[in-house]
């Protein structure tokens, strides 16, 4: 199978980094229009901020960031021959990444048992600022959420293309474009749990 030329390599990289870019932009404008809401409803923010599971937020970080790290030592195993050991670790990222919809999904499901979602009426009883840091809640981490998905279904993919031999030791610019997509998801929530679950 041939090999991948360095013009292959740096084209795609560029094209992978151009396409995060602009990933990094639309979660910048979503994290400006947060600061400015919890600039002018600091203690709405501070009350809602209490009401979301710190435990539930704090695993799903260690969830996220040891996806991260099975997701590099895949790599670095295709890229030293070992396609077996690249595969498991692969696997392994897709089995925390699916954890951690799972734990989002019981967390989203707990605050909606209880009527706290977007014009709810529970929630429109509220203060203003209470009623925006839900709706930011919900659009931001859905929007995160939604990233990790499309996300597993990359990974799976290239799960697939690596048991049938099309992605091995020569040919891995797409495994390693996945996993620069991935380890975004994983800075993305980075910033989002802090502004959530730590800053009140």
């Amino acid at each position: 199978m041939a090999m991948e030329t360095d013009r292959d390599y740096t084209g795609s990289k560029i094209g992978m980094w151009l396409f995060l870019l602009s990933e990094i932009i639309l979660f910048g404008g979503l994290f400006l229009l947060y600061a400015s809401y919890r600039y002018k409803n600091p203690s709405d923010f501070h009350l809602a901020a209490w009401e979301l599971d710190r435990v539930l937020g704090t695993l799903n970080t260690l969830i996220l960031i040891t996806s991260s790290l099975l997701m590099a030592i895949s790599i670095f195993f295709l890229k030293n021959g070992n396609r077996k050991l690249s595969a498991l670790f692969l696997f392994g990222t897709l089995i925390l990444g699916s954890l951690f919809l799972g734990i989002k999904g019981v967390e989203w499901m707990a605050k909606i048992d209880y009527g706290l979602y977007p014009n709810s009426p529970r929630l429109l009883e509220r203060s203003k600022g209470e009623v925006l840091f839900y709706g930011l809640y919900y659009s931001m981490t859905g929007l995160h959420g939604l990233h990790v998905l499309v996300g597993l279904g990359i990974l799976f993919v290239m799960l697939i293309l690596m048991i049938k031999g099309k992605i091995n030791e020569h040919r891995f610019i797409t495994l390693e474009n996945s996993g620069l997509y991935w380890h975004l998801v994983d800075i993305l929530w980075i910033f989002l749990f802090p502004l959530f679950y730590l800053i009140t």
